[in-house]
């Protein structure tokens, strides 16, 4: 909403706040009339200041993502990513801490670094992550899947208000950086240069 818009839908909700001060049981129809006119002004006026579309989801990462009656949150991509990490937690992929007191259990060597069998098991997943003239910032949910997330920034790159440059991260225990689409530049900040 630019200022012109903001300031004309003020003074029509102004006008209309003034109109319900003064109304009584034997305003005239004339009256209601003007009022009805108000009204409908300032309706146009706010259809013309809104710009997107109203949020389907109560959910402030995804307010016009797809819906879940279900989600407390009404937003069906985050409830799937719940949903996951609750079927692993009732899958057992969590490791339980082992029991010290097994008396068969094997001796074991001291070790710095820890035995192999301590250790999480790593996990992969590729970070799609745009430009935005300073640094490289995630763009969009880390996938499982590469090609899905080649995908997801093949559709990023088409879109009308695409970043400058893209990339694809790989993620597994540490990062490596598969892919870059575009040229990052940086860019400053502050207009002039800073002068």
């Amino acid at each position: 909403m630019n200022h012109a818009q903001l300031t004309a839908l003020g003074r029509a909700l102004r006008v209309l706040g003034e109109h319900g001060e003064n109304l009584t049981a034997d305003t005239p129809d004339a009256k209601l009339h003007e009022v009805k006119a108000d009204l409908k002004r300032a309706l146009d006026l706010l259809d013309d200041a809104v710009t997107t579309a109203a949020p389907t989801t109560r959910c402030a990462e995804h307010p016009g993502g797809p819906v879940d009656a279900d989600a407390p949150d009404l937003c069906l991509l985050c409830e799937t990513r719940r949903r996951t990490a609750r079927r692993g937690e009732m899958n057992d992929a969590y490791a339980r801490p082992r029991d010290r007191g097994q008396a068969d259990a094997p001796e074991r060597a001291m070790s710095r670094y820890g035995v192999s069998a301590d250790r999480p098991q790593p996990q992969q997943r590729w970070l799609p992550e745009v430009w935005n003239g300073q640094t490289w910032q995630l763009c969009g949910t880390p996938r499982r899947d590469r090609q899905e997330a080649e995908r997801y920034l093949s559709a990023e790159r088409r879109a009308p208000r695409s970043g400058m440059a893209y990339r694809l991260v790989h993620e597994f225990t540490d990062y490596e950086v598969l892919r870059i689409w575009g040229t990052p530049v940086r860019v400053d900040i502050e207009p002039l240069g800073n002068l």
